[in-house]
């Protein structure tokens, strides 16, 4: 089971040995992950090599090799800048992508309840009870409870979120200004960012074409926090 930022560092260490042959630098791995310091880039790669995900190869700069990688997971990079959302999207349907004949696919997954549909433009009603299952890789997930809404709206396209997705979404009551949550408000629920304002709460949109909404602190219920989510392809 990988953390969220081993996973995000080890598929971008795949897809940049497969665009240039090359192993991304220090620096590069730094700035791809939005960390503070290369420390924290020498931690998630000694864990991701404790693991088996990858190997070092003696005698050669910036030599790294993937030898396997989670079950289902698309090679895109994170997208850069501090606090941005990076949607970990795993394919929901079909084969999985192709990886180097090295790469050995893991096979950890969870299956969490479908709990109906959020709305990622005007709020729909609220969230509803478990429809189906579906399987999760474990990389995605951590400690705690969650569980997945289907997307409807394109209120949240510039967070790389589209209508028909699947997010996963952790279950807690608490978020931190500028992620993106599950906002109950009053009888109908929506996928947000939330931005703390003084004394109020701002549910902004990811699409120009949707004001931000303000409201009183009692007037806005966290339900969960965004983790990632799972696109089907038809």
């Amino acid at each position: 089971m990988l953390t969220r930022k081993q996973h995000e560092l080890l598929m971008f260490i795949h897809e940049r040995i497969k665009e240039t042959g090359v192993s991304p630098s220090f620096d590069e791995m730094k700035e791809a992950l939005d960390l503070a310091s290369k420390s924290g880039i020498h931690r998630l790669i000694t864990a991701l090599e404790e693991r088996g995900f990858i190997r070092r190869l003696a005698h050669r700069a910036r030599a790294l090799e993937v030898v396997k990688l989670p079950q289902q997971a698309t090679t895109a990079a994170p997208p850069k800048g501090r606090g941005a959302f990076r949607p970990q999207v795993f394919e929901g349907g079909g084969a999985p992508p192709s990886t180097t004949a090295s790469a050995a696919p893991a096979n950890d997954s969870r299956e969490l309840p479908i709990l109906g549909k959020i709305a990622a433009g005007t709020p729909i009603d609220a969230i509803q009870h478990e429809r189906e299952r579906l399987p999760v890789p474990e990389s995605m997930l951590g400690n705690g409870e969650h569980y997945v809404l289907e997307v409807q709206g394109d209120s949240m396209i510039e967070a790389g979120i589209l209508d028909g997705d699947y997010v996963i979404i952790k279950k807690g009551d608490t978020a931190t200004s500028g992620e993106i949550v599950v906002a109950l408000v009053g009888e109908e629920a929506t996928l947000k960012r939330l931005r703390k304002k003084g004394g109020s709460i701002a549910l902004e949109a990811a699409n120009p074409k949707y004001e931000t909404r303000i409201f009183g602190p009692d007037q806005v219920e966290v339900q969960g926090k965004l983790v990632g989510l799972i696109r089907r392809y038809h």
